[in-house]
């Protein structure tokens, strides 16, 4: 059942890749879009939480200071980075230059964090960067670089949200991080100007979500929910159930098929193909993915964005570790690998 499940939350999370695009095509930012998915999560997880665990809503301020910071990083900039891609490069490109974050997180741990590596993360260097020459394919300059940019920009948040994620966040309901994520990424964008030029009417706009197959017109507010539920709060509660069934390396590579879905999903519906040699160069970066997923002792980084925890929060503050003193340490068991909400 953990196969299933994580498949499926990757096919979800995949798919949802071609309606962000579609959304985004039709007139709504990404900011916008984000801050609507943000809030919808967290109202979705709120009302499962006010039936389960009231008490996720009391945490103390250095507990909410780090929420703060994973829902700038880990939902706000990288899904406005990854939103503002796809409307400029193909949907499957889009996710993979993302999923490079997992490669950042890996270089990052060794270098600045001394953690031990297998020597198969070199290789993975080297395959990633190769595979992406390919797909770009740099010597004609056929991709948009701001795509690009802005796609690389959201495998840098998505670094920066494990980074501190595996160091500052122990036992955790998963529920709780989606709510208060979600609450700060949707605020971060009321904040900073996510509403701006924003006109009730757009919600009733048709969109066009016929593809490359003719039409299908709906009121923009269908997709907007679906892409709430079945592309954000679904696929993640799914991602993250995968875990209590598989050990965190496995439920990771599984969880790298999204590529593979976005790429399909976005071909069979928009019609989006690649050259041979970009087929051939994404293979190769897929390959360098999944080796880089094995490399760190007993970690893995699932960019469906759940830290894999379990129990309550606690937060690093100094000194001992453990439920009572505050501080934590990072997983380190071949379980405790790491996943989280695009």
């Amino acid at each position: 059942m953990g196969y299933l499940y994580s498949l499926l939350g990757a096919l979800l999370f995949g798919a949802n890749g071609t309606l962000t695009k579609l959304l985004v095509q039709s007139g709504l930012e990404p900011q916008q879009l984000t801050l609507f998915r943000s809030y919808g999560t967290a109202l979705l997880a709120g009302v499962v939480l006010l039936i389960v665990d009231r008490t996720a809503f009391r945490m103390r301020p250095r507990q909410l200071l780090i929420m703060a910071v994973l829902g700038v990083f880990g939902i706000a900039l990288l899904q406005a980075s990854y939103g503002g891609s796809l409307a400029r490069l193909p949907v499957g490109i889009a996710l993979l230059l993302e999923y490079t974050g997992v490669l950042f997180v890996a270089l990052v741990g060794f270098f600045f964090f001394r953690e031990r590596v297998k020597a198969r993360l070199w290789v993975a260097i080297g395959l990633v960067l190769a595979g992406l020459v390919v797909v770009a394919r740099v010597w004609s300059s056929s991709l948009d670089m701001l795509g690009v940019l802005l796609a690389l920009g959201a495998a840098v948040t998505l670094t920066v949200y494990f980074v501190v994620g595996e160091r500052q966040v122990t036992a955790t309901s998963p529920l709780a991080v989606a709510f208060w994520t979600g609450l700060f990424a949707g605020t971060f964008w009321l904040i900073f100007g996510g509403l701006t030029g924003l006109n009730a009417s757009i919600f009733t706009k048709p969109v066009q979500l016929g593809g490359s197959h003719g039409s299908l017109i709906l009121p923009l507010a269908i997709p907007l929910a679906a892409t709430v539920v079945f592309g954000s709060f679904l696929p993640f509660l799914l991602s993250f159930t995968a875990l209590t069934y598989l050990p965190a390396t496995a439920a990771g590579i599984v969880a790298s098929s999204e590529v593979l879905f976005a790429f399909l999903v976005a071909w069979l519906w928009l019609g989006e193909g690649l050259e041979p040699i970009q087929i051939l160069g994404a293979a190769v970066v897929l390959v360098g993915i999944v080796l880089a997923q094995t490399a760190r002792v007993g970690k893995v980084v699932d960019a469906d964005l759940a830290l894999r925890t379990t129990g309550a929060i606690e937060v690093q503050a100094g000194g001992a570790s453990g439920p009572r003193s505050g501080g934590v340490s990072a997983p380190t068991s071949d379980d405790g690998g790491a996943e989280l909400p695009r």
